[in-house]
């Protein structure tokens, strides 16, 4: 689990932007859908990419930001909801 961890802490820590991506992602399966938890789901990746960028440029810490812990709930918050929604996709998909 903890390389997990840290393989993502190595992709969105210096480029938040890339949380985006799953954004983008479940926004359109939103618009298709209508789910609110999918909706959600694509909420939480943007203000985690903003809160992300905020912590890069330095808004929200004083500088001494090497230890995240706030990571160890954030990113099992993400994945969990993330598969949820990417479950509820899938058999939405798989009915039509």
């Amino acid at each position: 689990m903890t390389d997990i961890l840290q393989f993502l802490g190595n992709i969105f820590i210096p480029h938040p932007y890339v949380a985006l991506l799953p954004a983008i992602i479940f926004g359109t399966f939103y618009f298709k859908s209508k789910n609110k938890l999918v909706l959600a789901t694509t909420v939480l990746w943007i203000v985690y990419a903003i809160y992300e960028e905020l912590h890069l440029l330095r808004i929200l810490c004083s500088g001494e930001c090497n230890m995240r812990i706030d990571l160890l709930v954030i990113y099992p918050v993400l994945f969990i909801v993330s598969a949820i929604a990417l479950v509820i996709e899938i058999r939405n998909i798989t009915r039509t």
